[in-house]
């Protein structure tokens, strides 16, 4: 019973899985973008193939709070997968405001390669989304 968190950007998809004991998010893998379907065919193949039975999706909401033309595009991507899903899977929003800020300094902080960096930096913006999430459902109790 695990959480996949989804970082949703323009060509790519970062995924970041939790552990099965709910405790800690951890970066998964990056898909490419090919189109709302295929990118839901690809999420819910992850959410089978990981006893996955909540999908928490970034929404990259304006500084101000606002939704703006890129969470319009990601609300596009949600409908899809809402309506797609299996059943028992819950879908749930998580504001990403910074979140890609945040895992530039990660892994600046790790040493990686400007290149390195690029390949990882959507699964681990994902991770932090994800951790933000199991942290918010801790504190409710």
């Amino acid at each position: 019973m695990r959480a996949l968190a989804l970082d949703v950007g323009q060509a790519t998809i970062g995924l970041a899985l939790t552990d099965e004991a709910r405790i800690a998010a951890h970066p998964l893998r990056v898909l490419r973008r090919v189109g709302n379907d295929g990118d839901v065919d690809a999420i819910v193949a992850v959410v089978r193939a990981n006893d996955v039975t909540d999908v928490v999706v970034g929404l990259p909401l304006e500084l101000s709070g606002r939704v703006g033309h890129r969470a319009r595009r990601v609300a596009a991507l949600v409908d899809v997968l809402r309506a797609r899903l299996p059943a028992g899977v819950a879908l749930h929003e998580q504001d990403e405001r910074f979140t890609t800020a945040e895992a530039q300094r990660v892994l600046l902080a790790a040493d990686l390669s400007r290149a390195r960096r690029k390949g990882v930096i959507d699964q681990q913006a994902a991770a932090l989304i994800l951790q933000a999430w199991l942290d918010a459902q801790r504190a409710r109790g």
